[in-house]
This record gives structure tokens, C-alpha cells and sequence, in this order.
């Protein structure tokens, strides 16, 4: 999915380096994570419980490193984020700011408070603790803020086999503020992520993610920039909704404990399978509503 032309993103929406106190956090664990089949992709744990099966990528949070003095993401064009990265995800989290500040109060009655978004490289101190890009992107709860190595999108398609692409990388940052959404309308705080087995709430708050990045998706081709008065996307092409999909699959957690391990366990599940993922996330993306999405009470996943 490319950004349309004419578009133009002001800077200062997407920090780089932050810091904070230790909470439990959702999103994050691809790498040694996955080697020790702890947490997957985009949730599950608490980065200090996973720091010895990690070797060092994630560490007890201490005072942010650097100067203090906070540097962001520049002001970019639409062909920009088309090609660079970080002004990608920057104007994705634009994006997604205009489509939640109007659909959350529509849907839910609840305002949507603009979730703070850092764009790191190596390792950076967070409310959750300290983390590496082994950790892989995730959302904070403690800060809610969420935390991108824009360096991860190679991985998923070295690592894990997806077929990569724009639309694919504006997935995991839709599933990542979507955690956010689900932290304003109380789902977050309703779920037991502790446990995990195919029918936990650790998995169903994942899946419930992934429904709400198809929500933003679906709409992103006709939300309008406030700022400059043209659509933030052009339409998706089927090719870029495969592109899409198919990261989704790629992180289901039978496919990376099969490629892990050689076997699947069901009882270790965190995040879904990967048909699940997709299905959730086509929810979403066809015409799916927050109650659509409330995988918290789905009889089914």
C-alpha cells in the first residue's frame, strides 16, 4: 500500500530513544525469543522474566541513556515515506491517529489519546524494561508507547519467510496500536495474559489486534489527511493484501514453533495460529467493527 501522492507528514510524531520504569509488556519477542519459545510476535510477557533465555536482549531498565535531549522523525512527502523507512512509520502512526480519533468515540465512546511511538535501533530503556531489537516491535502498557526497530521488517521476511512489502510492515505498526486501542476501551485490563493454550486471553487479545490493524487497513484508502485534505493510501492491490496476509501468517505460532522445533504444541500458543491470524485481520479489513472484533467474548477463535 503507497502513501498517495501530494501527501505531505509533519515530524515530531515519532521520537527516537526513550526511557522509564519496568511494567509487563505486549508485543515484542522475535529472534532468541522464538529459539526459546517464550513469546513469539507482537505480545506475550514480561521482557524481565525472558532475559536469560534472551542472553542479554532485554536487561533490567535503568536511566535512559544519551544527552536527554529527544530527536524525531523530520517532516517527509508521501514519495519519502514510500521509500524510507522510518518516514513510513511515521506516516502510518498519522494514519492511524486520524482513523482511531474518529472511529473510537464513534464505535466505543472513548477518546483516543495519541499513543507515543519511538523508533529505536539496537536497544532502548522503556516502561517495560530495557530491550534490543531481538525483542522485535511492542506496546507498553506501563508508558503506553510503542516500540519499532524499522530494521525487524528484514528479519520478517529473512526469518520468517514473509513476502515483506509496505503494507506488510504498516501491519505490524496497525497491530502494535492496536494493543493502544485495546488499553483505551479496557480490553487490555479485562484479559489474563499469564496464561497460554489456544483459548487463553493471551491469544485472544493478540487476535483481537490483528482485527483491528484490518479495520485501519480497510479504511486507510479513503481516510482523510486532515491536514493536507488527501487520502493517506491509494487503494490496496490484491498483491499488497497477500503481502499483508502473509505477514500474518508468518508469525502464527504453530508456523514458528514447526519451523522452531519441528513440532507444534498447542498449549504453548500465545498469539494464535497463523490461520487465525488471517482470518481475524479479514475481519477486520471487511467492513469489521470493535464488536466484531471482541475476540475477548468469541465463542470461536
Amino acid at each position: 500500500m503507497t502513501f498517495n501522492e501530494g501527501g505531505e507528514f509533519e515530524g515530531g510524531r515519532v521520537r527516537k530513544g526513550a526511557g522509564g520504569r519496568r511494567g509487563a509488556v505486549v508485543g515484542g519477542g522475535i529472534g532468541a525469543i522464538v529459539v526459546a519459545l517464550l513469546a513469539v510476535f507482537l505480545g506475550g510477557g514480561d521482557l524481565g522474566q525472558l532475559t536469560g533465555a534472551l542472553g542479554g536482549a532485554v536487561q533490567d531498565a535503568g536511566a535512559p541513556a544519551g544527552d536527554g535531549q529527544e530527536q524525531y522523525v523530520d517532516d517527509c512527502t508521501a514519495e519519502q515515506a514510500n521509500t524510507d523507512r522510518e518516514c513510513r512509520l511515521s506516516a502510518t502512526v498519522q494514519s492511524l491517529d486520524a482513523y482511531w480519533g474518529r472511529v473510537l468515540p464513534q464505535q466505543a465512546g472513548v477518546e483516543y489519546a495519541l499513543p507515543p511511538v519511538e523508533s529505536f535501533s539496537g536497544s532502548t530503556t522503556t516502561g517495560c524494561g530495557a530491550a534490543t531489537s531481538a525483542t522485535g516491535p511492542f506496546y507498553c502498557p506501563p508508558d503506553r508507547t510503542v516500540y519499532v526497530d524499522v530494521s525487524f521488517f528484514d528479519q520478517l521476511s529473512s526469518q520468517f519467510g514473509a513476502e515483506g512489502g509496505p503494507l506488510a510492515e504498516e501491519y505490524v505498526v496497525a497491530h502494535e496500536v492496536g494493543h493502544h486501542v485495546e488499553q483505551l476501551t479496557g480490553a487490555m485490563d479485562a484479559a489474563d495474559r499469564r496464561g497460554s493454550g489456544p483459548e487463553s486471553d493471551s491469544v485472544r487479545i493478540e487476535l483481537m489486534a490483528d482485527c483491528l490493524a484490518g479495520m485501519w487497513a480497510g479504511s486507510a484508502a479513503t481516510e482523510v489527511d486532515p491536514d493536507t485534505g488527501v487520502t493517506f493510501l491509494d487503494p490496496i492491490s490484491p498483491a499488497e493484501l497477500r503481502q499483508a496476509l502473509g505477514a500474518a501468517a508468518a508469525v502464527g505460532d504453530d508456523r514458528i514453533q514447526q519451523q522452531a522445533t519441528g513440532q507444534v504444541s498447542p498449549e504453548g500458543f500465545t498469539h494464535g495460529t497463523s490461520e487465525q491470524r488471517v482470518r481475524w485481520f479479514t475481519v477486520g479489513y471487511e467492513g469489521g467493527t470493535l464488536d466484531d472484533c471482541d475476540t475477548l467474548s468469541a465463542r470461536t477463535l
